[in-house]
């Protein structure tokens, strides 16, 4: 019975305590139990603040016996990346140079909507230094791993938050996507995640890449994912980039399928090797969309790949992060990539950046022409399925660096555009594999949608207890 209270959704959960017929302290307690049964094999935790989660349970179950619950995600287990702050609790983003002492007074905007509605906060999921890279290991915290097959990667950056998600170890799971660190590991961990519209989710302070960092949910259902993101949508003052806030609900129309949706699919962007396993079953999905009514035509975008000049903007901004740490004199306490990484970005002059930001504009203005014709781009979310934990790119493909393997992520951070990962099914060797959703700017609301048409005629799967029992440790 634990298994299944941590495995629960967050919308059944809620549903349940209204009924009087769920506990947010029996909800809490399945979750902390599951954790401390199963995390040691797949690591998605820096920490986890058990007494602190049990006492706002408490709380929780208190307002839920009077019938005041606190907001629309009261009492539910959720789960915050270690790179958002969170008040008291130290936040490391992965590295060994960051100052546990703080202070730590205060919460980002994500967290800080979460704890005004009422959710359980049980602690910080594991992440790479700074978030640099498409998988998750640090020197910080060891290595994570993949609750399907622990010996693979789970993804990154937001590695412990998806591993949370498949694994039951919170319902709602806040993450963050620079360049795919969302829908990398939601992909290879067999879960939903969504980046929405960059700046609809108010972030403070702004994540190493400007003008490109998203945050949103990692979730076990499309509909958590949709309540979920109507909460951290909604407003605080510290982003002065946000976009006004328009208080939509989005779990309204979250039923109202695809027909008549006019959906591009594209196998490769028209650039992009895809191993074919994965093309097959990302296919079939595509397929799916058209048999509930879209009208699915296939079709590149039409852009060359901004592989170029969105490494180029990349790296400059890791050449700065990497200096404020303290650059060549704490290199030795940095991870070796993340140092590569910062070094390759110095070599950018200001006419390269300038240059990077021209393609970028290009880029978005084309994806909008795009989607005045589509509704729906469909793309596989990744080129491959999880390989081998611990390693940045898998050996023997001719591979040089994480995106090598991401070519349908980071275009749309550079559009900043909506782009959500839906689960669509499982390689011979049983491992996740998903289908990409992207959407003109401004409408996750089809993006939602979408997602949960798919997952509606094809639930997502979700690994059991006895994968996570065969699991090795993750150090």
């Amino acid at each position: 019975m634990s298994d299944e209270l941590a495995m629960m959704t967050a919308t059944e959960m809620l549903r349940l305590f209204r009924a009087k017929k769920l506990s947010p302290v029996e909800a809490t307690k399945a979750t902390l139990d599951r954790i401390r049964r199963h995390d040691s094999k797949v690591n998605a935790f820096r920490f986890v603040a058990a007494k602190e989660a049990m006492r706002a349970a408490r709380e929780s179950e208190a307002r839920w016996m009077k019938g005041e619950p606190k907001g629309l995600v009261d009492g539910v287990p959720t789960t915050i990346k270690d790179q958002w702050l969170t008040k008291g609790w130290s936040t490391l983003r992965g590295s060994l140079l960051v100052d546990k002492k703080g202070p730590w007074n205060e919460d980002s905007p994500q967290v800080a909507r979460l704890r005004e509605h009422g959710a359980v906060l049980l602690g910080k999921t594991t992440m790479p230094e700074q978030g640099w890279k498409g998988v998750t290991d640090c020197a910080l915290t060891g290595i994570s791993r993949n609750p399907w097959n622990p010996e693979k990667t789970c993804g990154g950056s937001s590695g412990g938050a998806a591993i949370a998600a498949a694994a039951g170890f919170g319902a709602l799971n806040l993450g963050s996507d620079g360049a795919g660190s969302i829908r990398m590991p939601a992909a290879f961990c067999g879960v939903f995640g969504l980046k929405g519209t960059f700046a609809r989710v108010p972030a403070y302070p702004y994540g190493t890449l400007p003008m490109c960092s998203h945050s949103g949910p990692l979730v076990r259902t499309v509909a958590d994912g949709a309540l979920m993101y109507t909460v951290m949508t909604e407003p605080d003052p510290r982003d002065w980039l946000a976009v006004p806030y328009d208080a939509r609900d989005y779990r309204v129309g979250l039923e109202d399928g695809v027909k008549g949706l006019r959906v591009a699919y594209s196998r490769t962007l028209g650039y992009a090797k895809v191993d074919r396993e994965v093309a097959a079953i990302v296919d079939r999905a595509a397929k799916v969309f058209a048999d509930l009514g879209a009208i699915v035509e296939e079709k590149d975008p039409g852009f060359k790949n901004p592989y170029e000049p969105f490494v180029a903007y990349y790296n400059a901004a890791i050449a700065v992060s990497y200096e404020r740490a303290g650059g060549d004199k704490v290199a030795r306490r940095m991870d070796p990539g993340y140092v590569r990484m910062a070094k390759q970005g110095k070599r950018y002059t200001a006419k390269d950046l300038l240059d990077a930001w021209d393609a970028r504009h290009n880029l978005g203005r084309q994806m909008s022409l795009f989607h005045q014709r589509y509704d729906i781009l469909l793309t596989p979310q990744l080129a491959l399925a999880a390989f081998d934990a611990g390693l940045e790119f898998p050996k023997g493909r001719g591979m040089k660096s994480w995106f090598d393997w991401s070519p349908f992520t980071y275009p749309f951070n550079f559009t900043m555009q909506p782009a959500a990962s839906v689960p669509c099914g499982l390689t011979r060797a049983g491992l996740p594999v998903a289908i990409q959703v992207v959407t003109a700017r401004y409408r996750e609301d089809l993006a939602f949608r979408a997602a949960r048409a798919y997952e509606s005629a094809n639930p997502f799967p979700m690994p059991g207890v006895s994968k996570l029992g065969k699991a090795k440790r993750s150090r």
